[in-house]
């Protein structure tokens, strides 16, 4: 029996309700089909849902590589065109966003090493993802001083056209001064050598580029700068064979020097924010203590880890990997995992999660069955929501395959024209180049990236990390915003509340004795309590750990700590503790009951932490129109507060960890959705939202799986987002329109053959750089000038959906 919503196992006993039809697996499920009704999820756009229809799971096997060289959406149909002839290969689909190929292959016909071995070439080097490619990361640093390397060898080509050629043109010395013999032993040859080694060298990344998209049918804006390069060396080379002077070497050297420097300014800017990211991962968890025979323990990968691997965990780490407990006694606190706030206990034969933490005992962990296969899900998801293509960087794609061939397509008329008007053959072929050069697209090429990399690092630096840049284009704004609240609204930290005696017991005496014990506790419960009491003198001795609590001897009486439950059985409860431990469930708070001498004797109320500001942030996202929806693994009762705000339209309590994405599913047939959370378990719901925002508190599978990471965890900065991706998207949409404009202007000049190729390639920088400075420029303060918001106020009521358990 599945569930009507999202489809996973109900269980032997169903959550069902008579006003709504169908069985489900959770409180939270049957709520959202209730609030949102019988909606189809196939409806939603199925290019933003997990999984891939062109994947057939039992045909061969599936491997992810990493590619190096990838530097435009050609490159994606090149490398799909050398996978797929590849023998044994059944189906091959390249990512320029994530720099991945996914092949399906036969592996009796070919291994991985095989696949690597077959599509690294012609400038591309392919990978496994785990590993350490010592190539690309020289590539990369290469890739840094890649411009300082352009301008210092553009100096021997410059300096001679500044002091000679140039001042010639200009009439202050005469022309016979170009066809000096010496001169042009001096220059001439030296020139030509060194242009003809510039345009191999710094112009091969373009010229491939241009060979890959006329491979694939698919001329992009390669084949104009590669024939604005080629055509005004060409024509230099030449001219320089048949003894005249009027060269332009210059010409095709500045124009690859103007885009080598637009590319490191794009690549630098996102450098930063890849900075920031590999920062934040040295703190996430990469290794595992391994159980060897001999009772030693060894520090290995956590990648490395196989079933049946033992590994030990110590108080205060994190699981590095799903498996089972096969030693020891502890509590485990899974609230990035499931939402739970309260640590459970473990023991022998009990499942833990990986990434969950071991707070009060070491346990050891046997390395489950299915943790590869868990892995494998997560890419194949991942793969799905990032390899989206960037809408504007789509558009000016297309515009260049039409482009291209018409640009081309003038520049041979324009010669033909002018040599039929009578003009000698080399002055027509100089406009033709001007043509070529004047309508080289590098600021309609940049346009998009360096936008998106600008907002990537304006974002950087408020502490905002965006894996990928892609997401400021593709979302501006969200109708539905979705929080997480364990670890997401709250901290994940425990707080007392209040110590509630029973009647005639005295306060400071409960919590004296409960802190006594506590002190002996690792658990976040025990050491609220413990902070709370203060320093004490009392002895305690015997200290032991029960299932659901804690119990010691405190000078000279057995004293006993714990959940409601441990007190259920063989102790009194007084009505006043009763009403107390109600009261805290109905006040969001945990109780914890202390008891002596077979009677419980007061209530310690235990709050998760609120984060500092989530009211204030929720406000700011809601006054736009928004609704603001929470999750959470607790019962109604440990919601009450959050669902108390004026601004949370609906609480979905009870929510089991694996219904979240189908839950975000449904919710995304409000409007456009964000989903922000920051557990293992919120990993599919922040990968399928329209906008995945996860905290850098969270587990690293989370971060992986989000558009955006708040690194400092500022619930403030959420709202910033929306912001800069404003702002990003208008910066766009001026720097193309700046980009066509230019051409729309420039073109018809130099085809009048009022510009020359030295004044077309300057122009033709000029208008790069407008595009750069646009790019670069800031909003202040923080781009709320640029905010286009919505006044459409909320439709959902303001109820919490769970009934009292």
């Amino acid at each position: 029996m599945t569930c009507t919503l999202c489809e996973l196992p109900t269980g032997e006993q169903p959550i069902t309700d008579s006003d709504v039809d169908g069985e489900f697996c959770c409180r939270g499920c049957l709520e959202v089909y209730r609030t949102l009704g019988d909606i189809d999820v196939e409806e939603l756009d199925a290019t933003d849902l997990a999984g891939d229809p062109a994947v057939d799971p039992d045909l061969g096997e599936t491997t992810y590589l990493s590619v190096d060289g990838m530097h435009c959406k050609t490159c994606e149909l090149f490398i799909d065109e050398i996978a797929a002839d590849i023998e044994g290969v059944y189906d091959a689909q390249s990512s320029y966003a994530t720099e991945m190929v996914r092949i399906q292959y036969d592996p009796e016909t070919l291994s991985e090493d095989d696949l690597v071995d077959e599509v690294s070439g012609l400038g591309y080097r392919a990978s496994r993802p785990t590993e350490e490619d010592e190539g690309a990361r020289s590539r990369f640093e290469f890739g840094k001083y890649r411009s300082v390397i352009a301008l210092l060898v553009m100096m021997p080509v410059m300096v001679p056209y500044i002091l000679f050629i140039y001042p010639t043109y200009l009439g202050i010395y005469p022309e016979e001064f170009l066809y000096n013999s010496t001169l042009g032993a001096m220059v001439y040859a030296p020139l030509f050598v060194w242009s003809t080694l510039i345009i191999a060298g710094l112009g091969y990344p373009m010229l491939r580029g241009a060979y890959v998209s006329l491979k694939v049918g698919q001329p992009n804006m390669d084949v104009l700068i590669a024939l604005a390069v080629l055509a005004a060396y060409g024509y230099s080379a030449a001219a320089f064979a048949m003894g005249q002077r009027d060269l332009y070497f210059d010409v095709a050297v500045m124009i690859l020097v103007v885009i080598t420097v637009g590319n490191h300014i794009e690549s630098s800017v996102k450098r930063s924010a890849l900075g920031n990211h590999s920062d934040l991962t040295k703190s996430r968890i990469t290794t595992a203590r391994k159980l060897l025979e001999d009772g030693s323990t060894e520090s290995v990968d956590v990648g490395s880890c196989t079933t049946g691997d033992r590994v030990l965990v110590r108080p205060g780490e994190r699981i590095p990997v799903d498996g089972s407990v096969v030693d020891g006694t502890a509590a485990v606190d899974e609230a990035l995992m499931t939402g739970e706030s309260i640590p459970q206990p473990k023991s022998s034969g009990d499942d833990v999660l990986g990434g969950s933490v071991v707070t009060d005992s070491a346990l050891v962990i046997e390395v489950g069955d299915d943790a590869e296969s868990t892995l494998d899900r997560l890419v194949e998801l991942l793969w799905n929501v990032k390899s989206s293509d960037s809408g504007m960087q789509r558009l000016a794609d297309r515009f260049a395959v039409i482009f291209v061939p018409l640009v081309v397509t003038i520049s041979l008329l324009t010669a033909a024209l002018w040599i039929s008007l009578g003009l000698p053959v080399g002055s027509a072929v100089l406009i033709g180049v001007s043509v070529l050069v004047i309508s080289c697209p590098c600021s309609l090429g940049i346009a998009t990236p360096l936008a998106l990399a600008a907002g990537t690092n304006e974002a950087s630096e408020r502490q905002i990390l965006l894996p990928n840049s892609n997401v400021l284009e593709r979302v501006t704004d969200s109708e539905v915003v979705v929080f997480d609240k364990t670890g997401t609204l709250t901290t994940g930290e425990m707080s007392v509340e209040r110590t509630i005696p029973a009647t005639g017991e005295d306060v400071t005496e409960v919590l004296s004795r409960a802190a006594a014990i506590e002190g002996r506790s690792s658990h976040p419960v025990g050491e609220a309590i413990a902070a709370a009491g203060g320093a004490t003198d009392a002895t305690v001795e015997g200290f032991e750990r029960e299932a659901r609590g804690v119990s010691a001897t405190v000078d000279g009486t057995p004293v006993t700590v714990g959940h409601p439950t441990v007190f259920e059985t063989d102790w009194e409860i007084p009505e006043s503790v009763t009403e107390a431990i109600e009261g805290a469930f109905e006040a969001d708070t945990h109780p914890t009951v202390v008891g002596w001498d077979g009677v419980a004797r007061g209530v310690i109320t235990i709050r998760d932490t609120p984060r500092e500001g989530w009211e204030s942030v929720v406000s700011e996202l809601a006054s736009e129109g928004r609704e603001i929806v929470v999750l959470t693994g607790d019962d109604e009762r440990m919601a009450r507060r959050f669902s108390d705000h004026p601004d949370v339209d609906d609480v979905f309590a009870g929510v089991r960890p694996e219904s979240k994405e189908a839950i975000v599913g449904r919710l995304r047939s409000e409007g456009t959705t964000t989903m922000i959370g920051d557990g293992t378990n919120d990993a599919p719901a922040l990968a399928s939202a329209d906008l995945g925002i996860a905290l850098a508190s969270g587990t690293e599978v989370a971060m992986d799986a989000a558009d955006a990471v708040v690194m400092n965890d500022d619930l403030s900065a959420i709202p910033e987002i929306f912001e800069i991706a404003r702002s990003t998207q208008k910066r766009i949409r001026q720097n193309i329109a700046w980009a066509i404009g230019y051409n729309l202007i420039a073109v018809p000049l130099a085809v009048l053959g009022y510009i020359n190729p030295l004044i077309a390639a300057v122009i033709m920088a000029i208008s790069s750089l407008i595009v750069v400075a646009n790019s670069g420029r800031r909003s202040l303060p923080w781009f709320g000038s640029n905010a286009d918001t919505g006044t459409e106020t909320s439709s959902m009521g303001n109820t919490i959906n769970d009934a009292p358990s």
